[in-house]
């Protein structure tokens, strides 16, 4: 059996690090998708990366992806201003009620926020603005599933897990980059 017939029987989730204006990240991805997209330092990565490698029944290996460089550049672009939304391909791991929240916050406008009841109204399940906010802090996604986008009903900056500081960054970052092409 050749190598290139190996690799392509068994699954693997290729995992890599990458540097961005607000820290190294560490990003994960199939051959479909981006997986994960988290910081280093979040306190809950060791156990996103087993929950990832289960969910996917694959090994995560330390190497290239083609869907890297595609993030690398995009997520560049994000930080000097000059993407507003992210088209790289996503192959989510969650449930299908956590991956319809998660594909919700790419409903929320570049520089705009919400709330964690009005996403829950969004969805229709006005009710469970307690597990939208649960999915949310689940998101492997970070930044590009903008989950950073999303704000305490009294407009407080709550929950997220690369830190309130980089959501503050981030979202100070979107607004900044929407005045300068409204002037």
């Amino acid at each position: 059996m050749g190598k290139d017939m190996f690799y392509n029987t068994f699954p693997i989730v290729n995992i890599t690090h990458i540097e961005t204006d607000l820290g190294l990240m560490i990003t994960a991805a199939t051959d479909k998708g981006i997986c994960m997209f988290e910081f280093t330092d979040y306190k809950l990565l060791e156990l996103e990366l087993r929950q990832l490698s289960d969910s996917f029944n694959a090994p995560l290996v330390q190497g290239d992806n083609p869907h890297f460089n595609t993030l690398r550049e995009q997520i560049g672009q994000y930080f000097r201003g000059e993407r507003r939304n992210f088209d790289i391909p996503l192959d989510l791991a969650g449930t299908e009620f956590q991956k319809q929240v998660w594909l919700s916050l790419l409903q929320i406008p570049y520089g705009s926020t919400t709330t964690y009841a009005k996403q829950a109204e969004r969805l229709g399940k006005r009710s469970a603005v307690r597990a939208v906010a649960n999915a949310n802090g689940k998101n492997k996604i970070s930044i590009i599933l903008p989950c950073h986008r999303v704000i305490g009903t009294n407009g407080s900056l709550t929950g997220y897990g690369g830190g309130i500081w980089r959501k503050e960054k981030l979202l100070e970052l979107e607004r900044k980059n929407i005045e300068i092409v409204s002037v």
